[in-house]
């Protein structure tokens, strides 16, 4: 069994602290950027409701008039889990010996016990941040994202796309406004759905600091309120054309998003179960030192009606 690996010397007492690389914020689900529907045991249904030629001239007489359509998506969540075995002994050793206790039967350091759970938990979000948007089914713990499910739709509206810089992310950003539906515009919960790289590039550009921005201000670089790239203070201050936008820390470069919130879906079973990770002690088992962490979740995503979303790809 692989054991941790240790590259750090030891000198004098454990400071206390445990780190690790910092982990990409799963914030599509934990902001609610998109609509979760838990307690699916299975699959369900997400109904689509269509309808036309409901108007029509008056009359005293009853006359039926106008058609509606019930189509349907399915969303059905993938099981997904977390094995992990770590051996006590490099810990006997090193940073937890003197938390461990000195018996033949030592426990986990209780501080790498809660920092190990934690980090599992952070691990888990971070990859269903990723899947969530651009997650492929064909590659193993993982499951279909939004983006290529939409590729795939012809319904979706597409806009195609560039690398997006700072000189550029205005322009670009208005093509995805120009093509969201007019029954869309101004609906409030409508958001643009932005990674990070572009994000950053649109800070730029606002901030005065682009090209772009310089040509069409005369060449001033001074930013909104003259205060350059300084003037953001969180993304709930992004917008374009009225329309607010969100950046998903999952979307990959390049690709933009125009939904309504209520249109995306997240499906599981319990979302406690993403904050449910048990630690187990084999000693009183197999007589092993091993410690083993356990996970077991499910997720997949869906949207309901393709043609009143954009994707710019």
């Amino acid at each position: 069994m692989p054991q941790p690996t240790i590259t750090t010397t030891y000198a004098g007492e454990f400071a206390g602290k445990y780190i690790a690389a910092a982990l990409l914020s799963g914030n599509t689900l934990s902001q609610g950027a998109i609509e979760i529907k838990p307690n699916i045991k299975f699959k369900e249904v997400i109904k689509k409701v269509a309808t036309s030629g409901l108007i029509g001239d008056e009359s005293c007489d009853f006359t039926n008039a106008g058609a509606v359509t019930l189509t349907e998506r399915i969303i059905q969540p993938d099981q997904f889990q977390v094995n992990l075995e770590l051996c006590k002994t490099p810990f006997e050793s090193d940073w937890g010996a003197v938390s461990m206790g000195y018996s033949a039967f030592d426990n986990l350091p209780p501080d790498f016990a809660s920092f190990l759970i934690a980090h599992v938990a952070k691990e888990v979000a971070q990859a269903t941040e990723q899947n969530l948007w651009n997650g492929s089914a064909a590659v193993a713990g993982s499951f279909d994202g939004f983006v290529p499910l939409m590729t795939a739709d012809a319904d979706v509206i597409d806009v195609v796309g560039t690398a997006i810089d700072s000189a550029n992310v205005i322009a670009e950003l208005g093509k995805v406004v120009d093509a969201i539906p007019s029954s869309l515009y101004g609906k409030d919960d409508l958001y643009i759905y932005v990674p990070q790289n572009v994000a950053k590039a649109y800070v730029r550009a606002l901030g005065g600091y682009s090209a772009i921005t310089n040509a069409q201000g005369g060449g001033v670089a001074g930013g909104i309120d003259n205060k350059g790239t300084l003037w953001y203070g969180g993304q709930e201050n992004l917008s374009i054309d009225g329309v607010k936008i969100f950046v998903a820390n999952g979307l990959p470069n390049d690709k933009i998003v125009a939904a309504e919130r209520s249109n995306l879906f997240f499906g599981t079973g319990l979302m406690s179960d993403y904050n449910l990770v048990k630690l187990i002690d084999m000693a009183d088992l197999d007589g092993s030192k091993n410690v083993r962490v356990i996970m077991r979740f499910t997720a997949g995503v869906q949207y309901g009606i393709g043609s009143d979303v954009v994707l710019y790809s």
